[in-house]
């Protein structure tokens, strides 16, 4: 344990005081690391007497622990397969949970084995989706979807390209801005987990277990399938990710889960909440970049631009965003992948 990090050693020392309650006997074991992501949370493994646990450690003030400690119980209410929540201790930022595994679906998904995990990944969808909203949760308003749309122009635009948009451009960013979020508020509304995606989902018994809901809402119902097969890390044939947006769409009318009535219907909903989250995400991993010098997340951007012109090719609604798109690109030394 290096000495410096007196996060890691109180969390220690928490943790120790619950050991006596979970192995009475023979609390010892070992903590390893297990995970860290794009946010100030880091994850540890303790390992003793044939069980495994995980240790959150999400700072205060940069992260706060009761919308995941209330996610896992709504969720688990559900039928969703999530970490149970051990111990906590909402002041310091601690959380004991259950270990779901080692493997995410990115670790192992393939073309052989893609049809079942996201045979799995659509059945866990489709219990939290058909849930019981709890209207005290946040929702994703107008406000919240613009909020998500400035990143783009702050973070990847102005930020990493070094470009103000002119008068004409803020223009035509406003008009994409407004349909993309004049669709997401038509469509009907479900819990919306925010960020339904491989990394997300463990291999796990039952399968899959669920992790990283704390910042659910109420939301569109395309954003986490849309989410789920247009991934960050892992692309998939366009012919194939239709096929199972369609197995989704006919299981969810079936359930009653309000999905648009009309196949086209909910395709075109699922482009544009596509492309809404895609010119979030740009603009996040642009400000993880620049905000907390962890500049590999910006290898992912060409992905998001890759869904994003396959949308364009078929959407002449955003036919703007495509000239606006080509504009950034023509930048002398611009980073915008054509």
């Amino acid at each position: 344990m290096p000495q410096h990090d007196h996060r890691l050693q109180e969390l220690t020392a928490w943790f120790e005081r619950q050991l006596p309650g979970l192995h009475p006997d023979n609390p010892s074991g070992s903590l390893t690391p297990a995970s860290s992501d794009a946010s100030f949370r880091r994850y540890f493994r303790w390992q003793g007497q044939g069980r495994s646990l995980i240790l959150m450690d999400a700072p205060p003030p940069q992260e706060n622990c009761r919308p995941f400690v209330r996610m896992a119980a709504l969720l688990g209410e559900a039928g969703v397969h999530v970490p149970r929540v051990l111990a906590e201790d909402l002041q310091q930022g601690f959380l004991l949970l259950d270990d779901l595994g080692r493997q995410t679906f990115l670790d192992v998904i393939d073309t052989g084995n893609a049809d079942a995990l996201f045979n799995a990944a659509i059945d866990a969808l489709l219990a939290l989706q058909a849930h019981p909203l709890d209207e005290s949760l946040p929702r994703y308003d107008e406000a919240l979807l613009r909020r998500e749309l400035e990143l783009f122009p702050e973070w990847y635009v102005r930020r990493h390209l070094g470009w103000a948009l002119s008068p004409a451009q803020l223009s035509a960013w406003q008009q994409v801005s407004d349909l993309l979020i004049d669709s997401a508020l038509a469509q009907p509304k479900v819990l919306v987990h925010r960020d339904y995606m491989p990394r997300n989902l463990m291999l796990s018994e039952p399968n899959p277990g669920v992790l990283d809901f704390q910042d659910a809402v109420i939301g569109p119902v395309t954003y986490d399938i849309t989410s789920l097969f247009k991934d960050a890390f892992v692309s998939w044939p366009e012919e194939r990710v239709h096929d199972w947006l369609a197995l989704y769409w006919r299981r969810a009318g079936e359930l009653g889960i309000p999905v648009q009535a009309q196949w086209r219907d909910f395709l075109r909903a699922s482009d544009l909440m596509g492309v809404q989250r895609h010119l979030k995400v740009i603009g996040i991993f642009s400000r993880i970049c620049h905000r907390d010098g962890k500049p590999r997340y910006l290898a992912d951007v060409p992905r998001f631009f890759g869904y994003i012109r396959t949308v364009l090719a078929r959407r002449p609604e955003l036919r703007e965003l495509g000239v606006l798109l080509d504009e950034l690109a023509s930048l002398p030394a611009a980073r915008v992948p054509s």
